[in-house]
């Protein structure tokens, strides 16, 4: 039996590579039918910010990626509400928000976590 993976993102999709690798490491595990889940926490909520233009910072426009995780069996994804109300952002439909005590349940349910 495969072990469960859940990845942790943790930087804005214009900050560098991590939210890109991110999803990339989510989506190939979903490929493969891994048990994987995905959490946005702290800046990494951006990702999740609708409208976003990729071009005006030169960077690969992530939406296509986050639109493709139902099509990978990727189910799985959350987003920390602490992180996304001190950012004023609203919970987005993609992903189910969730209180510090559900993200650390979350984290134990896991077999192993891998932040980026």
């Amino acid at each position: 039996m495969s072990k469960s993976l859940l990845v942790i993102s943790r930087q804005a999709p214009w900050s560098g590579p991590s939210a890109r690798e991110a999803l990339d490491i989510v989506l190939a595990g979903g490929a493969f039918d891994l048990p994987i889940g995905l959490l946005f926490m702290d800046d990494g909520v951006f990702q999740l910010a609708p409208g976003q233009d990729a071009k005006a910072v030169q960077q690969k426009d992530l939406s296509a990626n986050l639109q493709a995780l139902g099509l990978f069996g990727i189910d799985d994804v959350f987003a920390c509400s602490h992180s996304l109300a001190e950012r004023g952002l609203t919970p987005p439909a993609s992903a189910q928000p969730l209180d510090s005590a559900a993200v650390s349940q979350l984290i134990e349910r896991y077999d192993q976590v891998m932040t980026l």
